[in-house]
């Protein structure tokens, strides 16, 4: 663009005939970028060093500035982000040049505003609203402003004749006076139109308020529309602790702490009133049509699409709380809430329209929004904005708009009907208890096995307490969602001839009752369908699921979209992720126990999805599982011991070591953790500090909060076990294992790693376990230790019943394991490969390379654990906590078991029985 469109702009070319020293200012000042221009200085200049009241002044700086922006814009120098950046630095800069006038003005009339129970002065905080908040001002733009004081109180005479006033008489004073100084209309024009709307009552309540009185509204009154106010709220003035505690009220209004799905159909209510408005005025006024602002998919639009991602998940996570409508839309490509290139058009569209409002504006310095209908002016506006004609500027404006019209209506369009998998047409009859002919007539039609048994199922839901006094808003959502699951549940079943049609009802209708009260959570499933159909495949699956999701149902949100099928487990970015967001919620233990419960409950959830979707192979779940742990071990160390207040250095020389399944890296969805701590540490304080450091790791893991559990902790398999030090040196370790421990305590060290924590006493624990397991050991001593701990095994869980135990049973897990370890302790002192820590089907394999045992044993031992790891681990997806199968789904696998414990134990076990 070039200087010959400058013409174009009536305001521009007025200003710069009403005085002939005009042009000169802009020609130097168009060299610059405005983004980081000194406005003191530029003030002082306008001013005449103090000659000009700051009044006029302060309106000569801005109509330099905005003519200034109109020709950088225009020849192309300046961007949008110069742009707005600039006016709301103006604007922020005129508030507080203004505001300090005036209240030393007041100060000098009354005294020192001060607070009645802290007695220190107060200061007035000025709230910067809309796109001022957001730093995204335009250059015709009013703005909205709102006026808080710390506390009442009256103020304190520093002269004599002052007249004493309350601090709130002052503080509305004070705010009338700032708002005359910066809108009122002179000679010289005005800074800015100011706006005072979006305090709290609006045009009735009282021009400043207390931090009390504003919390007392945003708790008591505070509307849905005003969340969406106050999360661009920024003081622009106002102590640093006044702006903190003002945060405190703030932020829980604004961002909830959980997902809040039901902002979507508010901010569909609240843009159809703006929509309504919008067709009114262009009814009224046909020649206003293309408002770019309120029109369809405008700039509120885009600014909706921004937000509606912001209060959703704000609460959860900090980083979506910036108040710029472009920083909030980069972010999201990155969380996986939007895709990248959808975003990317959308800022795209976003400075499109944001520009042309700007050129719109330009003409007259008029706080306008629409095309004007003067066909000159339209054509000056298209060559404004580097476009031939008028019919391109319409086609490339209903392109943009077309695009964002799409993506609100993706986000915002009402989807309780007519989408794959619901019904348009859904009957209340199946939500009248005393209906029950017609209920099991619908179970009937959907050609449910058991239409009697289905419908009592449902009539139950219905006559549940909770449920009884549900809000109608809540309860038609649920009724919309159970006639919506219904048909869902019934091709569920005929798509998999294992579910069972009744069951997976039960575990649906159990779901939603627990989460009835949470209208957050049945938003969710109403405005985003195939949720609901994740859902229900999920709990035809697996009662497990089902109950998990039951106690966890914020874990709903992992199921939006296919990240959680296509997402690649990567221990190293979820450590990165989790230390930042416990490092967000430093010093508040109650947030970061949640943060714990809720990273871990997501990754575990979305494991649980690729593995009922048959993604992963046992082995490598439960690799996966272990990694995970490890991560919440670290993390969990990490935060702890900065919460122990006599430590005496800043990294402690603590290590966790695991054994048992996570040990083993065998761990499952619900296994406990097996572990011991260490330290190697001189210092004096070391042995009570690393004391505090374990046991309130153990408090961490096994606390119930509203987030859930992580862990149940056991820390028997210390050295002398209960009776022992919870924390043990490296050198007592050491001199434990050589010289004390039991034989049963090496088997167990067969299958112990380092976790978490210091990785050189890591390396000490690995290189003392080789050495332990290495020893030279008499093979008959060691067989009759291992028999005996077998056989105090087998007393302490006899064989009950018909079933075959997987674990205890004879042929089963347990013997497999007694096998390896036997193996390993036997053997080692030659083979030093069998100490390393690669699985029980890994280290059987290798002893039958080895020659140990025979070859085909070892692999159809090795098959064998891995079918009955598979086998206990369906179980437990069905919720079964016992392992108990019929014996003939393992009786050939059992067979190889027993017979490779008959080959190494059948003599030495005849001799220990005789």
């Amino acid at each position: 663009m070039t200087s010959s469109l400058l013409p174009a702009s009536r305001f521009y070319q007025r200003w710069l005939a009403a005085a002939p020293g005009r042009q000169a200012k802009v020609d130097a000042l168009a060299q610059l970028s405005l983004a980081n221009v000194d406005l003191a200085e530029l003030l002082a200049t306008e001013r005449k060093h103090g000659e000009l009241p700051l009044g006029r002044g302060m309106r000569r700086l801005r109509n330099l500035l905005i003519a200034t922006l109109i020709r950088r814009d225009l020849e192309g120098k300046a961007d949008l982000a110069e742009v707005v950046e600039t006016v709301t630095r103006l604007a922020d800069f005129a508030i507080r040049e203004h505001l300090a006038e005036v209240d030393a003005e007041l100060r000098a009339a009354h005294g020192v505003p001060t607070g009645a129970e802290s007695g220190q002065p107060q200061e007035l905080m000025v709230l910067a609203m809309g796109k001022q908040g957001g730093g995204e001002l335009n250059v015709s733009s009013d703005i909205d402003l709102i006026f808080v004081y710390p506390e009442d109180g009256e103020t304190v005479p520093t002269a004599p004749g002052q007249r004493v006033l309350s601090n709130h008489e002052y503080f509305i004073r004070l705010g009338k006076k700032l708002i005359a100084a910066i809108a009122e209309i002179t000679e010289d024009g005005f800074t800015f139109r100011v706006d005072m709307a979006l305090r709290p009552n609006g045009g009735s309540g009282p021009l400043a308020a207390s931090l009390g009185m504003v919390e007392q509204y945003l708790i008591v009154q505070g509307r849905e529309w005003e969340r969406y106010a106050w999360v661009k709220a920024r003081a622009v003035t106002g102590r640093p602790e006044d702006i903190a505690a003002l945060e405190q009220i703030v932020r829980p209004f604004c961002f909830r702490r959980y997902l809040d799905f039901g902002v979507i159909d508010a901010i569909r209510s609240m843009h159809a009133q703006i929509r309504a408005e919008v067709n009114r005025q262009e009814r009224l006024h046909p020649d206003r049509s293309n408002n770019v602002k309120l029109g369809r998919g405008g700039i509120r639009e885009i600014e909706f699409l921004a937000q509606v991602f912001q209060l959703i998940r704000g609460g959860r996570d900090p980083s979506l709380r910036d108040r710029s409508t472009r920083a909030t839309l980069r972010q999201l490509p990155d969380k996986g809430l939007l895709e990248a290139d959808i975003v990317q058009r959308l800022l795209d569209s976003y400075t499109f329209l944001r520009n042309l409002e700007h050129r719109l504006q330009y003409l007259d310095d008029a706080q306008t929004h629409t095309l004007p209908p003067n066909p000159d002016d339209q054509l000056a506006i298209a060559h404004m904005m580097g476009l031939p004609d008028v019919p391109t500027l319409l086609a490339r404006l209903d392109a943009h708009r077309q695009f964002v019209a799409g993506q609100f209506d993706a986000m915002f369009a009402d989807k309780s009907g007519g989408e794959e998998g619901i019904e348009p047409e859904t009957s209340n009859e199946c939500a009248d208890p005393d209906n029950r002919e017609a209920i099991e007539a619908r179970f009937a039609a959907l050609r449910y096995a058991d239409p009697a048994a289905a419908a009592n199922r449902l009539i139950a839901t219905w006559q549940a307490p909770r449920l009884q006094s549900l809000p109608e808003a809540s309860r038609n959502r649920l009724v919309a969602l159970v006639n919506a699951a219904l048909p869902l549940i019934a091709r569920a079943d005929e798509e998999n001839a294992a579910g069972d049609q009744l069951a997976t009802l039960g575990r649906l209708l159990d779901f939603l009752e627990a989460i009835a009260r949470r209208s957050a959570y049945l938003s969710l499933l109403t405005e985003y369908p195939h949720t609901l159909q994740r859902v229900i495949t999920m709990m035809h699956a697996s009662r497990w699921a089902a109950t998990f999701l039951s106690q966890h149902p914020i874990l709903l949100d992992e199921l939006l979209d296919d990240r959680i099928r296509n997402a690649v487990f990567d221990p190293a970015a979820l450590a990165a992720d989790l230390d930042a967001q416990l490092a967000a919620a430093k010093g508040d233990t109650e947030r970061q126990l949640d943060i714990l419960r809720e990273v871990h409950h997501a990754q575990l959830f979305h494991l649980l999805a690729q593995d009922l979707a048959g993604d992963l192979t046992v082995e490598k779940l439960a690799d996966h599982l272990s990694a995970l742990a490890d991560v919440i071990v670290a993390a969990v160390v990490k935060c702890v011991w900065a919460t122990v207040a006599t430590r005496h250095r800043e990294v402690p020389k603590f290590a966790v070591i695991a054994y048992g399944k996570l040990g083993g890296k065998e761990l499952g969805y619900v296994s406990d953790l097996d572990v011991i701590f260490l330290f190697d540490d001189e210092d004096q304080d070391a042995p009570g500090n690393y004391a505090k450091l374990a046991q309130r790791f153990i408090t961490w893991m096994t606390s119930h909060t509203s987030a859930g559990i992580l862990f149940d902790i056991d820390v028997a398999l210390r050295p002398d076990g209960a009776s022992g030090m919870l924390v043990s040196s490296v050198q007592a370790f050491e001199r434990y294992q050589q010289n004390s421990a039991w034989v049963w305590e090496h088997q167990a060290l067969t299958r112990a790693r380092f976790c978490a924590g210091d990785a050189e006493i890591g390396e000490q624990f690995e290189k003392i376990r080789c050495q332990v397991l290495r020893k030279e050991r008499d093979a008959a001593e060691l067989r009759r230790e291992v028999l005996a701990m077998r056989k105090r095994m087998h007393e302490a869980h006899p064989s009950r019943g018909e079933q075959f135990d997987l674990k205890q049973d004879e042929g089963g897990m347990i013997d497999i394991e007694f096998i390896v370890q036997y193996l390993v302790l036997r053997h080692s002192a030659q083979y030093r490969e069998l100490t390393g820590n690669i699985g029980n089907i890994a280290l059987l394999k290798l002893c039958g390379s080895l020659g140990l045992i025979d070859a085909a044993l070892a692999g159809g031992t090795a098959d064998a654990y891995r079918a009955m790891r598979k086998l206990q681990h369906q179980l437990r997806l069905q919720g079964q906590d016992q392992s108990r199968v019929d014996p003939s789904r393992v009786e050939q696998h059992a067979a190889k078991v027993t017979a490779l414990w008959q080959a190494m134990f059948g003599d030495a076990e005849s001799q220990q029985s005789a």
